[in-house]
């Protein structure tokens, strides 16, 4: 049996003929971006996370460097300022950072939920912070209670990067209204996937979103005039229009991925094995069903041979990077074990139950 760990033609074809539909009327239509797609997929996900306002834009790095060029267009970041985030999130977090001139202050995960560890984030902040950037990775919520009240005692701005959180949930609230804003991505392999790159952002916060929408479109203002340094970053209307149909079944889609991590739970039996832990598996999107082992490579490499294709991510965290290797002053040591131990075994929409049973038979007798 051959089971790849993700094949975006068979999830796409859970959405037909509506999705196919749904391109070839943008097709025939006279916009391309901007127009009533892209409308009504802002106002809907907006509804859908709890927020005022969703902003599309044209990827989700895109996202987290316009939320912080808004917030220095506003005066409130600054060259040099810092900004907490964790250590063994994808390098794409920090370039949002760095694209600023703003320095991340990494901070490490705690060791079974893969989250940032908010027991540690108080002793990284200094004068020079002002915000934490918090990844809600693989789909779990990070510890927002708290995250939330630390950013009330020192003044700091609460970022998401919901890239891997769509639908996801703390206490009944959804992530991206989980803080100040949030960055989304609707790469093809997230819950919520587009047919190429897009992206989006949500915030309560009128000032913001009047700087976010002048930024994503060149910096220009409603009477046509330039007047920020804005980069062309706009959700374009067949993006749109296919994240309309998903948007739709996204709640069921997330189901469907809590049951077969249920399924993974209750049959994977391997001491050699660790299983994530999560606070609730309702809240959970289940974008990735990340496990641990001291033998990582080589059971990666039994269940290739048994036609299981799995991934690692990711297997270099960013403070192990040249390119951020200056901001990197300390021994990561979390970070560093958990890199060399996890695996994410496959997880979506199209798996059959026979591919599960054989995904599991397999690990337990590794």
């Amino acid at each position: 049996m051959k089971i790849d760990f993700l094949n975006i033609q068979k999830i796409n074809q859970f959405y037909e003929p509506e999705l196919s539909n749904a391109v070839l009327s943008v097709l025939k239509s006279n916009h391309i971006v901007l127009g009533e797609n892209v409308q009504k997929f802002e106002k809907d996900f907006a509804e859908y996370c709890g927020t005022k306002y969703c902003i599309g834009v044209g990827c989700g790095l895109d996202a987290l460097m316009i939320i912080f060029a808004a917030y220095k267009e506003l005066k409130i970041f600054n060259d040099g300022d810092e900004v907490i985030v964790a250590a063994n999130t994808y390098f794409a977090t920090i370039l949002g950072i760095t694209k600023n001139n703003l320095i991340p202050v990494f901070v490490e995960p705690d060791e079974f939920t893969f989250n940032i560890n908010p027991d540690l984030i108080e002793q990284k902040i200094t004068k020079k912070t002002k915000a934490i950037l918090v990844v809600h990775l693989y789909g779990q919520v990070a510890k927002m209670d708290k995250i939330k009240k630390i950013a009330k005692d020192y003044n700091l701005k609460i970022i998401e990067d919901a890239a891997q959180a769509h639908g996801s949930e703390f206490i009944r609230q959804k992530a991206g209204n989980l803080g100040d804003v949030a960055a989304f991505s609707f790469y093809p392999t997230k819950n919520l996937g587009a047919i190429g790159e897009a992206g989006a952002i949500t915030t309560n916060d009128d000032n913001l979103a009047d700087v976010i929408i002048s930024l994503r479109n060149y910096g220009k203002e409603k009477n046509g005039e330039i007047l920020k340094n804005g980069i062309n970053s706009r959700l374009d209307e067949i993006q749109a229009a296919v994240l309309n149909v998903k948007l739709k079944k996204l709640d069921i889609d997330n189901e469907n991925r809590r049951k077969i991590a249920e399924k993974y739970f209750t049959g994977i039996k391997n001491p050699q094995i660790i299983l994530p832990k999560f606070d609730d598996i309702k809240e959970h999107n289940w974008h990735l069903f990340v496990i641990q082992t001291e033998k990582r490579d080589e059971l990666q490499k039994f269940l290739s041979v048994k036609g299981i294709q799995t991934i690692i991510h990711y297997p270099k965290p960013p403070v192990k990077m040249k390119i951020f290797s200056k901001f990197a002053n300390d021994n990561y040591r979390i970070t560093l074990f958990l890199t060399g131990k996890i695996l994410s075994l496959p997880l979506n929409i199209s798996l059959q139950q026979e591919e599960i049973d054989y995904i599991i038979e397999t690990i337990n007798n590794f």
